[in-house]
Parts: structure tokens; C-alpha cells; sequence
């Protein structure tokens, strides 16, 4: 399996990925460095109640969760979607290996890759605000590195976010469109991490609980019957 996701990794060129997330990453700690002190104004007790974190960590996670949300989605695109769509998958089903296989391989790619950069994204951006913090003035106290339950934290939510994000694979698979997966995300993106007033679905575990169900059911029917189905 590895070997079959080290190729999809060469064949569409991961090192161009790997540079733009982090450019992605740069611009991020960028516009949460100049936010920063704003942030640190309108913070209430109202907004700690309403995200459970401070105004400068929750910003942090939704601006990188929105970030790479959208990543997953074009990688989903360029990486699963474009194969049915270009009709290339036709050879690479020509292979003497199982289709499901294939199939899997390509999401493990897209999955893997999204994980590890979105979680160290989140790292790297901490990290930096910390190390910042002496010329910026802000207050990060709430970036507890030295708590074990942070670090646990950054890695659930990132592989949650991530598995969340491939909802919109059946969707650009069912429409043979690039374009309608990464719409799909865009959309995945309002409902996890919009709010409207006061009401967010941001932290709420039941409705990620869903979306994570959802997203294992997408995977699921991406693979499923894959065999025996004709292509077109």
C-alpha cells in the first residue's frame, strides 16, 4: 500500500503541495501575528464560553481547519476526482492490482498528506507566535506546549477535520466534476466552521460525530462495488 501511495504522491507531484501549504502556513501566522492583539481586545467570557478556548487558539484552529479543508478538497479534485474526470483511471485500472486498492491508496495519499500538514501547520504557527511574542506584545498564555493534552488536541482535530473533508468526494465522483468537489468543500467549510450571532457548530462534538460518520460512508462508497462497475 505504501508504495502505491509514494506513487500517486510522485505522479502528481506532491513537492508543489508541499510548497503551497507552506506558503499556506506563512500567510496564516502572518494574519493571526497582525489579528493577534485585536483578538486579545475582544475577547469576553462569553466568547471563552462559545468556543472553549481563547480567541487567539480558536482563531488560529478555525483559520487553519478552513484552510485546509479547501486543500483537501483540491487535493481530492486533482488526486481522485481528475482521474475519473480525464478518464485516466481507465490505465491504472488496467493494472494487475485490486481497483479498491487503487482507490484506497488514493485517498490514503490525499488523506495522509492533508493530516500531517494541517497539524503542522497548527504547530508551527503556536510555535512561532511564542517565539514572536516578545516583539509583538500579545498574550499567549493560552498555548499551553507544555500541556500533553494540547499536542493530543492539534492531532484530533486535524485528523477529524481532514476525514471530515472527504464528504465532498461522492459528490465530485458522482458529478465526474473537480470543480463540484471543491465547491463541496467550500460548503463543508460554512457548516464547521461558520457561526451566525452567538449559535457555531465550531467544538460541537455530535455534529463532527455525524460529519465523521458521513465522511467514513463517502469513503466507503467510493471504494464500493468498484470491481464490477463499468466505466464510461
Amino acid at each position: 500500500m505504501m508504495k502505491l501511495i509514494r506513487l500517486e504522491w510522485k505522479k502528481n507531484n506532491v513537492l508543489k503541495y508541499v510548497r503551497n501549504a507552506g506558503i499556506t502556513t506563512a500567510v496564516l501566522l502572518l494574519f493571526m501575528i497582525f489579528m493577534a492583539r485585536e483578538l486579545d481586545a475582544q475577547e469576553t467570557a462569553q466568547m471563552m464560553q462559545l468556543y472553549g478556548k481563547s480567541m487567539l487558539a480558536s482563531s488560529v484552529e478555525m483559520f487553519v481547519h478552513l484552510s485546509y479543508i479547501i486543500f483537501t478538497g483540491v487535493m481530492i479534485a486533482a488526486f481522485i476526482v481528475g482521474a475519473y474526470e480525464k478518464k485516466t483511471i481507465n490505465l491504472m485500472f488496467s493494472y494487475p492490482i485490486r481497483r479498491s486498492k487503487i482507490i484506497l491508496a488514493k485517498i490514503c495519499a490525499v488523506w495522509i498528506f492533508n493530516f500531517l500538514a494541517m497539524a503542522g501547520s497548527k504547530a508551527v504557527i503556536f510555535a512561532a507566535l511564542i517565539l514572536t511574542r516578545s516583539f509583538t506584545g500579545i498574550s499567549v498564555a493560552s498555548i499551553l506546549v507544555g500541556d500533553p493534552s494540547f499536542w493530543l488536541d492539534i492531532l484530533v482535530s486535524s485528523a477529524a477535520m481532514v476525514s471530515i473533508s472527504f464528504i465532498a468526494l461522492p459528490i465530485g465522483l458522482k458529478m465526474k466534476s473537480s470543480k463540484a468537489a471543491i465547491v463541496a468543500s467550500v460548503v463543508i467549510v460554512c457548516f464547521t466552521q461558520g457561526n451566525i450571532g452567538s449559535a457555531t457548530l465550531v467544538n460541537n462534538i455530535p455534529f463532527y460525530a455525524i460529519l465523521f460518520v458521513a465522511a467514513a460512508v463517502s469513503a466507503w462508497l467510493s471504494v464500493y462495488n468498484v470491481e464490477k462497475k463499468d466505466l464510461l
